[in-house]
């Protein structure tokens, strides 16, 4: 996640440092405290909590559990995951439903946290679990806010109850009321009441939001905070807990660049648990909060549970069985790739789902560097083929290759790069489905002897067409060329880096489905 970049990247390094040594002498737990500290507090994180973690970590580390470790280092790191566990609140926590429906949920938070947008995304995803939310427009002061509402409802495809135009015109704690007995009418089993915020904690937001908590006796009060407002995020936290008091924290914006450390200071603080993250502006971007999975990002150690979790939810179980047992008996085609493409589309931003597997830290530049519309294009490569020619792309030949180009708006060179690609692609993927060992082009056999890789590299880096005819030597080179790791997981438009290997070849393994 972006907002916690600067302060992964710090603590990456520190560890690393730390493997080195064999033995942890005192002296090196306490320099490894001290870059931890000095991480934590320029990631915006509160001092209290800072102090609270060090402390933690450093009598830990200076304990037996080190000092018999047979990896001393890597037992500091566990030290350092157990303590952020337990600073973002330990235990996953879900929302509370009420015995007798409906169940209410009111949002706080200040003008700008993501309230609105949240109530959209919150109410799609219970609808998913088969609920019948009802978005409640209490609102009514901030300039269009009813009607920004209005439009996240529509999008989410869920209720809205706003019987007032806003814009300073209505009572919100009668629209709030009514809105609970609408609910109840019309049989929807939860209600999600939106309320007003302001530019900064006062008085009158207070008072407003104690009134629609005592008129409503909501089931859940979520407070919304903007994860990227660092060190005010823990003084206006405390001050809704003391003006309304709130039963969960929602972290909005976590996709943002900034320092992150309300994440890391508001549990910790407030002692009520974070209970959705919230990770860009799409109505699916917004997922359950898991504190050990985020101690994880957060350490480079990855997410691969919410990785299986979104290819579950996207992934349709039946097609990929037929696949798997087509790819084990008869040909894989590029019609096959076309869908899994379009199914992996499902599951959202590739770099979102790249930067959840281990060690991706050490290679945030290549993220950044990948195109997302790579994948579109390829689409319409294959689009502008016909049946017979995405079932059997050995019939394509030159004149193919052009018509192909021209209609999807890409170069004969993209059309063929890509067609070796897919090549060596069905291959890999056919000796899996049978149980064997893939050869993965630039990186040797997975799990093969060290150094093979190297080998095999220098000499298909010596092999170069030595025909005497100029254009079918070019063609030949260019051939060997594209089949050199690139940048792009499909082969189009990336630049031949040796650094950029491993993420070619893992997106064309994410590619697989």
């Amino acid at each position: 996640m972006a907002t916690f970049g600067t302060l992964s990247d710090r603590l990456t390094e520190t560890f690393r440092n730390l493997r080195k040594k064999g033995q942890l002498t005192p002296a090196d737990v306490d320099g490894t405290v001290r870059e931890i500290r000095r991480a934590l507090l320029d990631a915006d994180v509160a001092l209290p909590v800072v102090k609270e973690f060090t402390a933690a970590v450093r009598e830990r580390a200076l304990g037996d559990e080190v000092n018999r470790a047979l990896n001393p280092a890597q037992q500091v790191v566990q030290i350092v995951n157990d303590e952020l566990i337990g600073i973002l609140g330990g235990q996953q926590r879900r929302l509370q439903f009420a015995k007798n429906p409906p169940t209410v949920i009111m949002l706080a938070g200040l003008q700008g946290s993501g309230k609105t947008t949240f109530a959209g995304k919150l109410a799609k995803m219970l609808e998913k679990d088969g609920h019948t939310p009802l978005l409640v427009a209490c609102d009514l002061q901030r300039p269009n806010a009813v009607n920004q509402l209005q439009v996240v409802a529509e999008r989410a495809g869920a209720a809205v109850y706003a019987p007032e135009p806003g814009n300073g015109v209505g009572d919100p704690v009668k629209v709030a009321r009514d809105g609970v007995a609408h609910a109840t009418r019309q049989q929807h089993d939860i209600v999600i009441i939106d309320t007003a915020g302001r530019l900064g904690v006062d008085a009158e937001l207070m008072k407003q939001a104690s009134d629609i908590r005592k008129a409503t006796q909501p089931d859940e009060v979520l407070f919304v905070i903007d994860a990227m407002i660092g060190q005010d995020a823990v003084n206006t936290a405390k001050a809704f807990q003391d003006g309304v008091d709130f039963t969960g924290v929602v972290l909005s914006k976590l996709d943002g660049d900034a320092r992150g450390g309300a994440a890391l200071s508001v549990a910790s603080v407030t002692g009520r648990p974070i209970i959705f993250a919230s990770t860009g502006e799409g109505l699916d971007d917004v997922e359950p909060f898991h504190p050990d999975r985020m101690a994880s990002r957060i350490l480079d150690l990855g997410d691969i549970l919410t990785l299986i979790e979104q290819a579950q939810n996207a992934f349709d179980e039946a097609e990929a069985m037929k696949v798997a047992e087509k790819l084990a008996t008869e040909t894989f085609t590029l019609e096959d790739f076309l869908e899994q493409m379009q199914q992996m589309k499902k599951m959202g931003s590739m770099k979102k789902m790249l930067g959840m597997l281990p060690g991706m830290g050490s290679m945030k530049q290549q993220l950044e560097d990948f195109d997302e519309r790579e994948i579109d294009r390829t689409e319409a490569i294959i689009r502008s083929m016909t049946l017979a020619e995405r079932r059997n792309p050995k019939i394509l030949n030159g004149s193919r290759r052009l018509r192909i180009a021209r209609g999807s708006g890409m170069t004969v060179t993209d059309v063929n790069q890509l067609v070796q690609r897919f090549d060596q692609a069905a291959k890999m993927m056919k000796t899996v489905a049978r149980g064997g060992v893939p050869n993965i082009p630039g990186m040797g056999p997975v799990g093969g002897k060290p150094g093979a890789s190297s080998k095999r590299g220098k000499q298909q880096k010596a092999k170069g067409s030595r025909s005497g005819n100029p254009a079918k030597r070019a063609a030949e080179n260019a051939g060997v060329a594209a089949s050199a790791p690139t940048g792009s997981g499909f082969g189009l438009g990336g630049q031949a880096a040796p650094s950029e290997a491993d993420l070619a070849e893992l997106q064309k393994l994410l590619g697989r489905g």
